[in-house]
């Protein structure tokens, strides 16, 4: 009989843990985290005491000098998205903060079987990053890896979120497996009144339920801005707008979900959301398909960035639990 091997990780610009819930689900187990944000570092370190938590820019990491490791099964990160963002002037390769390049010393390091690589829908999609695109895949190529990319949206895996999102995998070529992208598994994904509507009336409010049916649709993305910019909001005045379709006040986060005299009131002048309740970075962080009872550390500014830049976990286990079936199904015909 076969059992099911066990399957090891090490994740770069791990951020909140967004894509360590999705593998730690789908079964990977975690070597080691790199992340150089101190209150990111505090939500791992507060949700799992036995995580190797690395807090250092991951220019300077080394996996053999700083963790003792010399090969994992998968290698996944979260890479800044800023350098292939609007909001960050799409410089791509010529952006210092680009850590694509890290990711792919680190793979020619460790020579995973596979490579996972998240980023923001642009960079999968524009004309501008066909280059880097190219230089992407031959690299991988020439590692030894079979390059696969994708766009995936966060709402057709159960998140009440549009979030379009570039997914990059690589497996190494003595993979036998095929790799197959996750299909999509929800044809309507839960609304914003669906899943906060408990939370809405958490602290006694009695127009949640009302307010919950006005929110019948799905959140616009949500937007975290950099670490040392933006953040404060729910993003940008085309974001408000569309928040306040839901009867959400876009404008800043909340402390706390509305009291019982908290008045849902109905504007429409000029910032015709000023009535409507706003949502607490907790609220956010299960639109974003976090756990119930994940905690952040940090200021309510620093934990909405943290989930706004966070990648969401169910997609990561979609993605990761496709890997780890190829994986795992190529080491059952070595076995055979």
């Amino acid at each position: 009989m076969l059992h099911r091997q066990k399957l090891t990780s090490l994740e770069i610009c791990a951020g909140a843990g967004g894509q360590a819930i999705g593998l730690e689900q789908a079964g990977f187990e975690h070597t080691a985290l790199v992340e150089h944000n101190s209150d990111a570092c505090d939500t791992l370190a507060l949700n799992r005491r036995q995580w190797e938590i690395f807090r250092q820019d991951v220019r300077d990491f080394d996996p053999l000098r700083d963790a003792g490791i010399d090969h994992v099964d998968l290698l996944a990160g979260g890479v800044p998205c800023t350098p292939y963002s609007e909001a960050g002037r799409q410089l791509g390769n010529a952006d210092e903060r680009d850590l694509l390049p890290e990711a792919l010393r680190l793979t020619e390091i460790l020579r995973p079987k596979a490579l996972m690589i998240e980023n923001v829908e642009t960079l999968a999609v524009q004309k501008k990053f066909a280059g880097t695109r190219k230089a992407l895949s031959e690299r991988l190529t020439d590692l030894g890896y079979k390059f696969h990319i994708s766009v995936l949206d966060a709402q057709d895996f159960g998140v009440a979120q549009r979030r379009r999102r570039t997914v990059v995998v690589a497996l190494r070529n003595d993979i036998p497996a095929k790799f197959q992208w996750p299909s999509q598994k929800w044809e309507l994904a839960p609304t914003v009144g669906h899943v906060l509507e408990e939370s809405m009336a958490s602290n006694g409010w009695p127009g949640a339920a009302e307010w919950a049916r006005g929110a019948s649709r799905v959140a616009p993305t949500l937007v975290g801005g950099s670490m040392k910019h933006g953040g404060g909001d729910l993003g940008p005045r085309r974001s408000k707008l569309e928040w306040a379709r839901m009867h959400v006040n876009g404008n800043s986060t909340a402390e706390a979900p509305p009291g019982p005299d908290f008045v849902l009131k109905h504007a429409y002048g000029k910032n015709g959301w000023e009535g409507y309740p706003k949502l607490t970075y907790s609220q956010a962080a299960l639109l974003q398909g976090f756990p119930p009872d994940w905690k952040f550390s940090g200021s309510r500014t620093a934990a909405y960035k943290q989930v706004g830049n966070a990648f969401p976990p169910p997609v990561a286990q979609a993605v990761a639990s496709s890997i780890a079936e190829a994986l795992t199904s190529a080491a059952g015909e070595r076995a055979a």
